[in-house]
This record gives C-alpha cells, structure tokens and sequence, in this order.
C-alpha cells in the first residue's frame, strides 16, 4: 500500500486561498505545498523570513499562487498586519490553518516560568491571535463558508508528562476549536482539529529527542501500525477537512496516529527512564540548538 499518495482530485481547492501559520518547515511545509496542487491560493508565514522566501521559491511551480508573509503570531499586531497583507494580495481569505507551535522535553521542575510562557504563547495564545483577528474580519465583512483548522496533538486530551506547557496549550487549543465551532457556525465558519501522533520532522524531532535519544525512544514501536507518519498522509487529512466535500463536519478532532495514543497515552511518558545526569547533557543540546 502506497499511504503517500494524494488523495484528493486536482482542482478541490481551486478558488480558495489558504493562511497556514508555520508554513515554512514541517507538516506546514507540506500542507502547504499540496494545497497549492490543488489549486489553491497560500499565503506561508513564519518568524523566520529567509526560510519562508526560501519555501516560496521552492513552492512557487505547484499550481496556485504562494505569498510568503513574516509573523510571529505571539504579537496581535502582527497577526493584523497579516490578515491585511493576506486580503490585499488575494482579496479575501477562506481558511486559516493554526499550525505554528513550539516544544522541547523537560521535567516540569526544571522549566523556568519564560520557557513555560513561550510555548503558551505560540501555540495557545498565537492560535487564538490568529482566530480572532482572521474572524472579527470575517464577520465585520459579513464573509461566509469559512474554515479554521487546528493542528492540535493526541496528549491534548490525555495530557502527557515532560511536555507540560505544550500538553496545556494544546488542550486549550481544542477547547477553543470545540467551542467556537458551536459559537461561530452561526456566521458561517466550521472549526476542526487534527490530533497527529509521530510525524517525524527535523526541527521539532531534533528539540524533542536530540542526539542518540531517537535510536533510543524509537516512536514507531510505541504504535501498534509499527511506523511513524507520511506527511502526505497528514496534508491529504488537512485538505479534506478544509475542503466544500467536508462541508458537515464541524467541532471535530480527527487523530491521525496509526492507534498510538489508544496503545499509551502520553507520547513522552516514556522519558521516565532518563537519569538525571542524562536530563543535565539534554538541557545542554537543546539550549546549544536554540543559539544556532
């Protein structure tokens, strides 16, 4: 069975134009790039700019047209300044995908109150920056049919020991996608959520598991398919739920994760075996990574 395969007929998004926040590594990568081979419109955004010119350049052939916008999401201002730029290129926009996140392994004691507020701060209060300023606009322009779509994670609902801020942003996460679905619908906007399990992407593994940590804690033996995910599994998921064939289903979390979180909750639950010394030479890595 070949699970990289597209899923979706080639004009499903023609007409559409889509902000995915965080869209210049990752699964935002990768969602983003089969949205525009599907006609779509994407506008990409990051606080990194030479990235997101890069991933534009990259993306520019697939099919619709790609706008690369710098913005740190934390910053409300920025997030307008977004909404504006997004409007002026494509005259309007139909979905947002709260996708921008942050995280790192770390006993909770060890955290300061700052590392605890930057992942809040990015995941929770940046996916509620974006959602407000994108709908206000919506709504004072009486603009309809519109999707959010939340890039959330299976311990959102479990919680998960040694990622503690992002387990409680992400669960406020999904309760503000739960409960605007029912607010908002009334303006025409339909709220979902995706609850992905191990999809391996450079950046966020390296901070997650640095070092030999990922031959150590091989996620793929945690679930019981015995493999990690494809991203175009998950960009075939996203581009469903943001799509008209989709059109009924609003308030969801679809989880992708080969049955992971059913087997164990709490992806990081097993980190419980690293001695102390082990945490000292970790917490050195990932500062070390977080300078470069």
């Amino acid at each position: 069975m070949d699970y990289t395969k597209k899923m979706m007929q080639a004009d499903a998004l023609k007409g559409k134009t889509i902000v995915v926040t965080g869209g210049g590594s990752g699964l935002g990568k990768a969602m983003s790039a089969y949205f525009l081979e599907l006609g779509a419109n994407v506008v990409i955004t990051s606080r990194n700019e030479d990235k997101l010119n890069s991933v534009q350049s990259a993306l520019s052939h697939l099919g619709g047209k790609i706008l690369a916008v710098p913005c740190d999401v934390r910053h409300y201002e920025q997030v307008e300044a977004l909404v504006k730029a997004a409007n002026d290129a494509f005259g309007q926009v139909d979905i947002l995908i709260n996708n921008a996140a942050g995280n790192f392994i770390s006993p909770t004691e060890r955290l300061s109150s700052n590392a605890f507020d930057t992942i809040i701060d990015i995941v929770l209060k940046g996916t509620k920056n974006c959602t407000l300023a994108f709908g206000k606009d919506w709504i004072a322009k009486k603009e309809t049919e519109k999707v959010v779509l939340n890039i959330v994670t299976t311990y959102a609902w479990t919680g998960s020991a040694y990622v503690v801020p992002s387990a409680t942003a992400k669960a406020g996460v999904l309760a503000m996608t739960r409960s605007l679905a029912v607010e908002w619908a009334k303006y025409g906007m339909r709220f979902n959520a995706i609850a992905p399990g191990p999809f391996p992407t450079k950046g966020a593994w390296d901070r997650l598991l640095p070092g030999d940590l990922k031959e150590k804690f091989d996620l793929a033996k945690k679930v019981p398919l015995q493999r990690v995910g494809a991203h175009q599994e998950l960009a075939n998921l996203a581009a469903y739920l943001v799509s008209d064939f989709s059109a009924y289903i609003n308030g969801e979390v679809i989880t992708i994760d080969g049955g992971e979180w059913l087997k164990g909750a709490g992806q990081f639950n097993l980190l419980e075996d690293i001695p102390e010394e082990l945490w000292d030479m970790l917490e050195a890595m990932i500062r070390a990574k977080k300078s470069q």
